[in-house]
């Protein structure tokens, strides 16, 4: 249990009512600008069979090249049974991924689960995989922290998705939780071959007010790095999920905690409520840890987003 309140105070009703922060003027060009130099990369995208038996997927290590000369580590899913029509990048959390999820809502897709520099399978020796230290890498340089190059491994993933699978192209969507979800949402807006989206729990939503609410992990540790050496937000005001979201114009489905001790609610709804059109809202009881209804809420959550990913 956290010794502070993870609903914050807010009632559904004054978290749709939070206003998203307002993004610096050249905060597009910023974007727009690394999203171009980022696509002169060429992933090269290489799939290794694994030796893993499942019933309805054949199953590979993924490697491909992302900005930086980085090399980024992970799995990719083939259906056995059915023709591939679209193509899904998922992100991860801020834990990282030990292996491919098996149980996702959407059929007849090939699915690419990257892991994004520094983490699990894309590990290195120069950033640190402790997400309390992976956050503040280079976090005193606008262009240079850490949370851009994960950026770039997302459009790099979706090179690699279309070289594998060309005939997925006008069908690409993207699944991320937690940091993934944040991830998704700063690099959804700049990238038009990504057409759907769902994010659940994300994170760096509305930095301003996300710097001053209690929380835990990786939020916690900046926190501390803004108290120490003061303001941050001249980077993180081009890093904020809620000003980007206000830039996204594909639909979008969020699944949104009431209380959450990790990453505060009021960032979570930001997000949504910055989307300009169209979105659907999924509410979680709670969000980073356990509760009664859990089951109940992750399957209903699975049927929506079968039905979303359906129109892909």
């Amino acid at each position: 249990m956290s010794d502070f309140d993870p609903t914050y105070g807010y009632t559904l009703e004054k978290l749709l009512r939070i206003k998203p922060p307002t993004p610096p003027e050249d905060f597009a060009a910023f974007w727009q600008s690394r999203y171009q130099k980022a696509l002169l990369t060429k992933p090269n995208a290489r799939l290794l069979h694994k030796n893993t038996f499942h019933a309805d997927f054949e199953c590979y290590d993924l490697k491909y090249r992302s900005t930086d000369a980085f090399e980024i580590g992970g799995w990719a899913l083939i259906p056995k049974h059915s023709q591939v029509r679209r193509g899904i990048i998922v992100g991860h959390g801020y834990g990282g991924r030990d292996e491919s999820d098996f149980n996702l809502p959407v059929s007849e897709a090939a699915f690419l689960f990257p892991c994004f520099r520094g983490l699990s399978k894309s590990r290195c020796e120069t950033i640190s995989d402790d997400p309390s230290v992976h956050v503040l890498h280079n976090i005193d340089n606008r262009d240079r922290y850490i949370l851009g190059g994960c950026v770039e491994d997302l459009w790099l993933g979706v090179s690699a998705l279309l070289e594998l699978f060309p005939s997925v192209a006008g069908h690409v969507g993207y699944l991320g939780i937690s940091f993934g979800g944040g991830i998704g949402a700063l690099a959804l807006p700049w990238d038009a071959r990504i057409q759907r989206a769902h994010f659940n729990v994300p994170s760096f939503g509305n930095n301003p007010l996300r710097l001053q609410l209690p929380t835990w992990g990786s939020a916690a540790a900046v926190q501390n790095y803004q108290q120490q050496h003061g303001s941050i937000l001249s980077t993180l005001n081009y890093y904020d999920a809620a000003m980007s979201a206000r830039h996204i114009q594909v639909p979008v489905h969020i699944a949104a905690a009431l209380a959450d001790p990790a990453v505060a609610p009021p960032g979570q709804f930001s997000i949504y409520n910055a989307l300009p059109g169209e979105k659907k809202l999924f509410v979680l009881d709670r969000g980073h840890s356990e509760y009664p209804r859990q089951v109940e809420q992750e399957r209903d959550l699975l049927s929506e987003l079968q039905l979303f990913f359906s129109q892909l």
